[in-house]
């Protein structure tokens, strides 16, 4: 079996590994330089294409449908997108002689879209996981391949959860290849009314709103904790990164809990909520640092 792979991020790594080491052909790698200005935490599909001499290129989303002789011309059986930041146009996806695979962090049909995880802990959801599915000019929509849930524990931020759901994600496309090298799909629906499409997170979106409920704050604070952007205030005129909070009590009693923002006690910092209950900030630091 032959295949064109789309791919990004630690998802895009662990997932090409699992290609190669299942003994499908690669012949073309598509990713992305590493911007500059992004906080580059994740692990490199570039310098792994180099390590394993495989050819890769690094097209702008415009560029991409500049591809469709390129790939036609290699006639892969697949064609796999992992992680791969651009919405791939239908005629290179047509290009695939069985099928074209995404695989999404997330158990689809919810948080269709961009940063699952990230939105995901938002809502306080206590699961999340990957999903193996057939890609159609619609994000995300098409049937499913291949699942595997993970947990979202009350503490645990949205980079604690992206490796949870790498992980997740090689053990569905590890399930799965035994039938893809068989030419083989396995496919469930992919009920799209049973959950709901999001869109990209900018660094603006951290900011806190003292105002929600504690718990809103709290699973703010863990969907953008560093390396992600982070949530953020203003105090004494300062920006200040909340890196880290907790719900856990006991809290001082001298915290005026009538007046939401932030609050220190006893060289304690707190932030008080819409709802009438505080955080306790373990982790701040000021954005300029």
């Amino acid at each position: 079996m032959h295949a064109v792979v789309f791919a990004y991020h630690d998802v895009g790594v662990n997932c090409l590994k699992a290609l190669l080491n299942a003994g499908i052909a690669v012949d073309l790698v598509v990713t992305h330089q590493d911007d500059p200005n992004e906080n580059v935490w994740f692990g490199s599909v570039i310098k792994l294409c180099e390590a394993k001499k495989i050819p890769y290129i690094t097209p702008s989303a415009n560029q991409l449908i500049d591809l469709v002789p390129q790939i036609e011309k290699l006639a892969p059986d697949y064609l796999f997108s992992f992680y791969y930041r651009h919405m791939i146009p239908t005629e290179l996806l047509a290009c695939a002689k069985i099928a074209a695979l995404n695989m999404h962090g997330s158990l689809l049909p919810k948080y269709r879209g961009r940063a699952p995880v990230n939105w995901a802990i938002l809502h306080g959801e206590t699961e999340t996981g990957a999903t193996l599915h057939i890609m159609e000019a619609k994000p995300d929509a098409g049937d499913i391949v291949g699942q595997a849930a993970v947990s979202i524990g009350p503490n645990e931020t949205a980079t604690d959860v992206f490796s949870k759901v790498s992980q997740a994600a090689v053990e569905v496309i590890q399930k799965a290849l035994p039938a893809l090298t068989r030419g083989q799909i396995p496919r469930s629906p992919n009920n799209l009314a049973q959950g709901s499409y999001f869109g990209g997170r900018k660094p603006a979106d951290g900011e806190i709103l003292w105002h929600q409920s504690a718990q809103q704050v709290h699973n703010l604070v863990r969907g953008v904790a560093p390396p992600y952007p982070g949530a953020f205030t203003d105090w004494q005129g300062q920006r200040m990164i909340v890196a880290r909070t907790s719900l856990e009590g006991p809290f001082p009693a001298q915290l005026d809990l009538q007046t939401p923002g932030i609050q220190v006690v006893d060289n304690q910092v707190f932030g008080v909520c819409g709802d009438q209950k505080p955080v306790l900030i373990l982790e701040w630091f000021s954005a300029d640092c």
